[in-house]
């Protein structure tokens, strides 16, 4: 499963939205998700990738914003990660 995958299934679990309105350009505020849903969406998104999420976060507008945020968080924190491992 992929990061959209997993992210529209927390979207449409959490806040009940229908997938087929969860398009890249679909403005996350338009689907009723405004900035304190979107907080706890962090959370969630935290819970389900295993991430951790920085509190001065970027501004997610969208749902492609969002799930662009998450990979980079991902791939960033891989990195991190390997590069402790590496003792770099």
């Amino acid at each position: 499963m992929n990061t959209y995958d997993r992210l529209a299934h927390i979207l449409t679990g959490e806040y009940n939205l229908p997938t087929e309105k969860l398009l890249p350009e679909a403005r996350l505020e338009d689907l009723g998700v405004g900035s304190l849903a979107v907080m706890e969406l962090l959370f969630k998104i935290e819970d389900e990738f295993g991430i951790r999420v920085p509190t001065d976060q970027t501004n997610l507008a969208t749902v492609g914003d969002l799930v662009n945020y998450v990979d980079s968080l991902i791939a960033s924190q891989i990195s991190d990660a390997a590069s402790h491992r590496a003792g770099t």
